[in-house]
């Protein structure tokens, strides 16, 4: 009969502990998952940095090639929001960007958000400035819109518990919703609580 103390030591010997290695693991590369197949009825996301948990494998899939630069804000930080705008972010987000421009972003509010205020943000996606909503895309969270707009960004924004998640694809052509869905699931499996 094995002592607890063996059964610790035979436990360490085979995850393969070692009193110098990094104890946190890499970001796994999840299958890319279509949105249409992902239930997000259930899923809940945590109001935080989420951007380290997400697998660079799948940051290049959404590009479709290998990252140029990237970025990360926090809330209360200053960031550059959009190529025209820099502003107090009041979100945890992250944006990567292809030496030919496509640009893939993900952000969650900090800020808790009512069902009342997510009815509120949804219409407001569907109706900014050159955006429109995309009809029978699969739903993101609770109170849910995909949209497309002028600029190639197809994104979608829905509510995971009391956050507020949102993610993006920006490329010329516009990204398909099956591509934009896939990033999507990757986002909110990177967020989830």
């Amino acid at each position: 009969m094995l002592r607890p103390l063996a059964v610790a030591a035979l436990l360490l010997a085979a995850t393969g502990c070692s009193g110098g290695s990094d104890p946190t693991p890499a970001p796994a590369t999840p299958t890319p998952t279509p949105l249409s197949a992902f239930d997000t009825s259930g899923l809940t996301v945590a109001r935080a940095s989420f951007c380290a948990n997400v697998a660079p494998a799948s940051v290049e899939d959404a590009l479709g090639g290998p990252v140029e630069s990237s970025g990360e804000w926090a809330n209360g930080e200053r960031a550059r929001l959009s190529d025209d705008t820099t502003d107090v972010a009041h979100e945890f987000g992250c944006r990567w960007v292809a030496a030919d421009g496509a640009t893939v972003t993900a952000w969650v509010f900090a800020p808790p958000v009512t069902p009342d205020r997510a009815e509120s943000l949804r219409r407001a996606a569907k109706k900014a400035e050159g955006c429109r909503a995309v009809r029978a895309a699969p739903a993101y969270g609770a109170s849910s819109v995909a949209v497309r707009c002028d600029d190639g960004t197809t994104a979608f924004h829905g509510l995971f518990g009391d956050a507020w998640l949102s993610c993006a694809i920006t490329t010329q052509p516009p990204a398909d919703l099956d591509r934009t869905g896939r990033w999507c699931v990757t986002v909110a499996q990177a967020a989830q609580e």
